[in-house]
């Protein structure tokens, strides 16, 4: 089908720069502050906020926010109808669609698009480091198909966002129930005749190294590194295998530096990276979901309890001296089981969702570039 009915435009033709600040209105002064995040967009939790807001500026659904000095690694923000209205700091560029011209939730989607990234890529003013203003960025170039064709194609891509979210929180649902049975099981009601052990008698740390990786999709013997951006994006590099620490997915991993040290993990094959170590157990009777329902219990203790000034590391010896009941091997194997149930079922929706956003990306840039045409049902 041909793309005769789209318009070449740059960006500046369709969107504008808004410098609107807080200024001394006291109702946009108590506005959350958002950072900019490359995986996530806008971030709730800025990393830096000053004391006074009054010249931060006012990001309204539907707009745009990014930090010119990391536009061209891919970090803007995006107010979609999800998010609360915020502000953003006074070096943000902010920016919003011309409603008659570009669907905001279009242009959300092209950000993600080939286009869009080898240009951001390529921009930018500074010899040390890139600075992408909006003067620059409205010249990107852009090809636009009819408004009613945007909203049709922003449709089938969020249908695929939807389900991987439909996804994310059904394994968040099925996540608390597996730690509230553990927690009723072993915790509240545990039976007199349980034994009671340290950690540090039970499990042993594998503690990963950094390996050399490489983009490149894996070939025989290297498999994904698993690294704090692995955890929160499934996003990995990969490596030889060969003298390295391998988790399978049924391994404990517990975060050892930065920022979220103590954090603990499941469900992640491939070769622990250096900021992290693999927990295992001792003891055979000690099963794999039973050693990381205990671990997770202890995870927000392990948390406030941090070595470490300017780099946060998880303290072993403090989980070394933490106690925890072992029950009777019927139990055991009977809490094995419900939650192995549980985990197969969070696996098999990590991998639909896997699946669907591989084929929302394969198409998003047909999509864009008018290769694939929404039907007119008109």
């Amino acid at each position: 089908m041909s793309n005769s009915a789209w318009t070449s435009a740059s960006l500046g033709d369709v969107t504008s720069e808004s410098r609107r600040r807080a200024g001394e209105n006291a109702v946009a002064l108590e506005r959350s502050v958002y950072g900019v995040d490359r995986y996530i967009g806008l971030n709730p939790i800025a990393k830096y906020t000053a004391s006074n807001l009054e010249r931060y500026k006012l990001i309204e659904q539907g707009m745009f926010a990014y930090n010119p000095m990391r536009l061209n690694i891919g970090s803007i923000g995006y107010c979609s109808q999800d998010i609360t209205p915020g502000l953003v700091s006074p070096d943000y560029v902010v920016f919003e669609c011309d409603p008659q011209k570009l669907d905001p939730e279009y242009l959300s989607h092209y950000i993600n698009s080939p286009d869009w990234i080898e240009w951001t890529a390529k921009a930018g003013v500074g010899s040390v480091r890139m600075r992408i203003y909006y003067s620059e960025l409205a010249r990107l170039p852009i090809l636009l198909p009819p408004l009613i064709e945007q909203h049709s194609i922003s449709e089938i891509l969020r249908s695929f966002d939807e389900r991987i979210e439909v996804n994310h929180k059904m394994n968040a649902t099925l996540e608390s129930i597996a730690q509230a049975v553990f927690r009723q099981w072993f915790v509240n009601f545990p039976k007199a005749d349980w034994e009671t052990r340290l950690f540090g008698e039970i499990i042993e740390f594998a503690k990963g190294k950094k390996p050399n990786t490489t983009v490149d999709k894996p070939v025989t013997g290297f498999l994904p590194v698993i690294l704090i951006e692995t955890l929160d994006a499934g996003i990995s590099s990969y490596a030889d295998t060969e003298n390295m620490v391998v988790a399978e997915q049924n391994n404990a991993l517990m975060v050892m530096d930065g920022a979220s040290s103590g954090r603990v993990e499941i469900g992640h094959r491939g070769i622990v990276g250096s900021t992290i170590a693999m927990i295992a157990s001792k003891e055979d009777s000690i099963g794999d979901y039973f050693l990381y329902y205990s671990l997770k219990e202890k995870e927000t203790e392990a948390r406030k309890n941090l070595t470490g000034t300017s780099i946060p590391h998880m303290d072993k010896q403090w989980l070394f001296r933490q106690i925890t009941c072992l029950p009777d091997q019927n139990k055991a194997r009977e809490f094995e089981e419900l939650a192995g149930s549980i985990r197969m079922k969070i696996q098999a929706n990590l991998k639909e969702s896997r699946t669907l956003g591989s084929l929302r990306d394969s198409l998003l840039p047909k999509l864009m570039r008018g290769e694939v045409r929404v039907k007119d049902e008109n």
